[in-house]
């Protein structure tokens, strides 16, 4: 047992860093609905500059953010074309039909990318006994699909596919920033050819709260109604935000760290019996490892915890462990031989 838990359960669990606690209790500012918070301008302008757009809002989460995303591009009757194990389609709570009447219908993911030919043959043609396809949303990086990295060609591609149709690309980059660092590019590269983009500030940037919504000045100024409707109307929010300049401005580059971690303990895992995942497969901080029927992936969740090591199990036989600002290099140690005694221990009936 550790003195403090290994918390891998998620890159949400990350505290905010001392710089900004500080960032927090000195924040100049203001009420955001009427524009007059400066600590929320200075981030949003910075969030718009660092993605390549011309303008971003401040959400509360990066749920909220996807669904004032997808609201500014649709109408209600409209439908939006996204992967079939996207986090909007799987853990969103149908937020997309349930308010903004909008249809959802997928297509197949593979490594994270969307199946080209699959998404381009689900948009709907000019025929009024269907809906209009007005939007395509991409995931960066991909959460059930790994961790997955979607490429600058492959965002590219379906950013034209999308617009050939008329319809714009909303890409969910609650992780984007790690997709950036893994792939060595500027994140301009991977958030210029979508329409808007949504990224989290407390994930692996560690910020307690918030997301941020990028796009057109248009785009944002229908946003921020939608956001005024969804309860996300905050008012001295300078307080999140000032986390979130900190994040934004000594947070990315250290996330090559948690990858580092992250494939240490694939490789770790890849070499205990009754594991099974493809260590070549981790590109981020997300890792995902299948168990054994003998071990069972709840029990293993179960003991690991009595051994203060968290984690989440999906589904049934399947783990996620995610690296984050706060893991260690000794604590994936400790946790992978917290993992090897356990599996071995249970595959020999001890």
């Amino acid at each position: 047992m550790t003195d403090r838990p290994i918390d891998l359960r998620s890159d949400t669990v990350t505290l905010p860093t001392p710089e900004m606690r500080r960032a927090i209790a000195e924040a100049e500012l203001g009420d955001d609905v009427f524009r007059d918070d400066p600590t929320v301008i200075r981030l949003e302008e910075m969030a718009a500059e660092r993605v390549g757009k011309p303008a971003a809002v401040l959400v509360t989460s990066g749920t909220q953010g996807n669904l004032v995303g997808v609201l500014s591009h649709t109408q209600r009757g409209d439908e939006a074309v996204c992967g079939d194990q996207s986090h909007v389609f799987h853990y969103e709570v149908a937020g997309c039909a349930v308010v903004g009447g909008v249809q959802l219908r997928t297509v197949p993911n593979r490594d994270g990318m969307l199946d080209l030919a699959a998404a381009e043959a689900a948009i709907r043609p000019s025929d009024l006994h269907v809906p209009r396809t007005a939007l395509i949303c991409l995931e960066n990086t991909h959460n059930r699909n790994g961790g997955a990295v979607v490429s600058v060609e492959h965002t590219a591609a379906v950013a034209e596919l999308a617009h050939r149709h008329g319809a714009a690309l909303h890409l969910d980059g609650a992780r984007v920033f790690n997709a950036a660092v893994a792939l060595g590019v500027n994140v301009k590269a991977l958030t210029g050819p979508a329409d808007s983009v949504t990224f989290c500030l407390s994930k692996g940037l560690s910020a307690p709260v918030g997301s941020i919504l990028c796009g057109s000045v248009e785009y944002i100024q229908r946003a921020r109604k939608y956001r005024k409707m969804l309860g996300g109307g905050m008012r001295q929010a300078g307080v999140i935000a000032a986390a979130g300049i900190v994040a934004l401005g000594s947070m990315v580059d250290r996330l090559a760290e948690d990858h580092d971690n992250a494939k240490v303990l694939a490789e770790g895992l890849a070499e205990i019996p009754g594991i099974d995942i493809d260590p070549t497969k981790v590109q981020t901080n997300l890792v995902f490892y299948d168990v054994s029927a003998s071990v069972g992936g709840a029990g293993l969740v179960n003991a690991l915890r009595g051994r203060g090591v968290l984690c989440t199990s999906p589904y049934p036989g399947r783990i996620r462990m995610v690296t984050h600002y706060g893991i260690e290099r000794t604590d994936v140690e400790h946790a992978l031989r917290a993992i090897r005694e356990i599996v071995l221990g249970v595959a020999v009936g001890v």
